[in-house]
Parts: structure tokens; C-alpha cells; sequence
């Protein structure tokens, strides 16, 4: 493997070596750093989440039951009828925002609670629970909304501490204890040239007092 660096140990090749492996080893010590905030950032990201979630889940436990009740008080038909009335498209608006160099979803979503007014169904033939039933799922898609914004920032950030850990083990495991071993060749090799040239030398000067 040491050999497949060098093709002549010499000292501009152990420059070159030596290059190498102090950049890779800065790189891999960027990433390792880089790794670390990763971790922390996802491991909020999941604790906000998890907030997050058990809001929704409550949320949509409230506009169930409330639609349960609606439904007890107006009949099924009658509710999925005034639900068919007041159906609107909700605005969303996706940018993004950078986490570290990490493009993640930021998800800006209009009012969804409306008042009874503005839902569509008629006040005269509804009950009151028709209201209450819109007001708490209005306010469930809302909350559901954010919770996606949260979940695809968290596999966004998830994806991209794969791909730097697979980068910090392909140095750390691969490229640095090559360019190590391919150092450590080039240096041995450089020694025994250095014998080599000094038994020589001690030879010619014998030959030379020899002939004195």
C-alpha cells in the first residue's frame, strides 16, 4: 500500500507525503468537529420533536373527540356535509434555511382558525359543536404542519451526519494510515540509501589510503 504513493522514496516526495497527510489530517479533524455539532443540533432537533409531537397528538385527540360530539349532536351526514362546506386551501410557503452548510425546509403556513363566520356552513342549521369541532382541527393542521418542518429538518440532518461520518472513517481509517505507512516507507527507505551511500563512501576512502 506504501508503495502505491511514492514511485521514487525521495525527500521532495516525502514533502509531498508529509503535505498530504497534514491536510487530511486538518480535514478529518473539520469534519470530526463538524460531526459533533451535527450530533448535538439533530439531538435538539429530536427533542423538539418530540415536544412537538405529543402537542399534535393532544391536539388531534381534542378535534376528534369534538368531531365525535358534533357527530352525536347533528348526525354523521349532517357533520360531513358542513365539513364538505368548509373546505379551504391553506397557504403554505417553503424557503430555506442553513444549518452549518445544510439546506433545511422553513415552512411559513397562513392562520388556519377561522371564525364561524368565514367557514362557509350555515349558523342557522348548525349546532355549536359544529364550531368547536372546526375550531380544534383548524388548530391541529397547524401544529401538524410544523411537526413536518421539524421531522424533514431532523432526516435532513440525519442524512447528512451519514455522509460526514462515512467521510471521517475513510480518512481516519483509509487515507491517513496510508499516507502514514507511505511515510514511514519513504523514511526507511531514505536511512538505508543514507547507509548505503556512507558504507560506500568508507570504502572508496579505503581504497584511496590504500593506494597512498
Amino acid at each position: 500500500m506504501a508503495a502505491a504513493f511514492t514511485s521514487s522514496p525521495n525527500r521532495m516526495e516525502l514533502m509531498k507525503v508529509r503535505k498530504r497527510l497534514a491536510l487530511a489530517e486538518k480535514g478529518h479533524d473539520l469534519l470530526k468537529d463538524k460531526m459533533d455539532a451535527l450530533v448535538m443540533e439533530l439531538f435538539n432537533t429530536l427533542k423538539t420533536i418530540q415536544k412537538s409531537r405529543a402537542t399534535a397528538i393532544e391536539q388531534l385527540r381534542k378535534g376528534y373527540e369534538a368531531v365525535s360530539a358534533c357527530m352525536a349532536v347533528m348526525g354523521t351526514f349532517e357533520t360531513m356535509q358542513a365539513a364538505e362546506e368548509t373546505k379551504k386551501e391553506i397557504q403554505i410557503e417553503i424557503s430555506e434555511r442553513n444549518i452549518m452548510g445544510i439546506e433545511v425546509p422553513t415552512v411559513e403556513i397562513e392562520e388556519t382558525e377561522r371564525n364561524a363566520l368565514t367557514r362557509g356552513y350555515s349558523l342557522h342549521t348548525t349546532s355549536s359543536h359544529l364550531d368547536t369541532a372546526a375550531r380544534e382541527m383548524e388548530r391541529a393542521v397547524k401544529l401538524l404542519v410544523e411537526l413536518a418542518e421539524l421531522e424533514v429538518t431532523a432526516l435532513t440532518l440525519a442524512r447528512e451526519l451519514e455522509r460526514t461520518k462515512r467521510r471521517v472513517n475513510a480518512l481516519e481509517y483509509i487515507l491517513i494510515p496510508r499516507l502514514q505507512g507511505a511515510m514511514n516507507f519513504i523514511m526507511m527507505r531514505l536511512d538505508e540509501m543514507e547507509r548505503e551511500n556512507f558504507t560506500r563512501l568508507k570504502r572508496i576512502k579505503a581504497i584511496l589510503e590504500g593506494r597512498e
